[in-house]
């Protein structure tokens, strides 16, 4: 088959917007700067769109080695923090059970996400020397991950979403998916027949289906939540209780990818 990359984002805080690019580096734990920053609660425990789709609303863009965030609703000022420099403190975050070290930001950095989230709130950081297992329940070779979900890497063709929008009268967007890399080429769901994958010369092993959850029903223009696209999804990509639409992956190989660049599978 004929695939190839078509989208390259990014999603610096979890939960908050991406940023498409049209190349970065692929490592260990996923993107550079893919979600190598979380916001937590009172209690060091992560917090997602889940809990607070107005997160929705923050904006987000690299400009000049430092990362900007916007508020689309609230006349917030812009806050900016550094690429390359971060806080010296440091705590223990909770992400879905696992626990691991991260850096917190100062008073400053945390007052403008409460008053833009209206909830009491952190940014943290994982540094380099942090430890994040991935699970070895279906890839034996243990690998470091960011505060992604569960794997570093979420891979969807653009024909499973074709498949999906041609089952409902809603026009669901990738976005709402969050993945790192969208690919043409090929039919519906090509990727869950996928063992490893070479994107450009980089190598990635594609590991298990992605679960949907309630984040993928929130409008992107709104922050309410909807039935779809899960109401659909369910109705054909339902397994054993879970609703299934992407690939988690993890970089066999680091290095450049790029939009463009033809996709192997095995």
């Amino acid at each position: 088959m004929n695939y190839k990359l078509t989208q390259i984002n990014i999603f610096p805080v979890k939960s908050l917007p991406g940023i498409s690019l049209r190349r970065t580096i692929a490592e260990e734990r996923g993107l550079k700067f893919d979600r190598r920053w979380m916001l937590v609660d009172s209690e060091n425990k992560f917090i997602t769109q889940r809990l607070f789709p107005k997160m929705i609303f923050i904006d987000i863009e690299i400009r000049k080695d430092h990362l900007i965030f916007r508020h689309k609703r609230k006349s917030l000022e812009e806050l900016a923090i550094p690429l390359y420099e971060f806080p010296d403190k440091r705590i223990e975050v909770n992400i879905w059970g696992d626990v691991c070290a991260a850096n917190v930001y100062e008073k400053n950095v945390n007052n403008w996400f409460e008053r833009a989230l209206e909830f009491k709130c952190k940014l943290v950081y994982m540094p380099d020397n942090s430890v994040r297992n991935t699970s070895t329940k279906y890839f034996s070779q243990i690998k470091n991950v960011s505060f992604a979900d569960g794997y570093p890497y979420l891979i969807v063709g653009e024909e499973s979403l074709n498949n999906l929008n041609s089952m409902t009268e809603y026009n669901i967007e990738m976005s709402q998916f969050r993945p790192n890399f969208v690919f043409s080429g090929g039919k519906p769901h090509d990727e869950d027949s996928w063992k490893e994958i070479i994107i450009g010369d980089q190598k990635f092993a594609v590991v298990k289906p992605c679960a949907r959850c309630v984040i993928t029903t929130i409008d992107l223009n709104s922050g309410n939540k909807n039935k779809e696209p899960l109401k659909t999804l369910s109705t054909y990509r339902n397994v054993d209780g879970k609703i299934m639409f992407g690939q988690n992956a993890l970089a066999l190989t680091e290095g450049y990818v790029s939009v463009g660049d033809k996709i192997q599978a095995t």
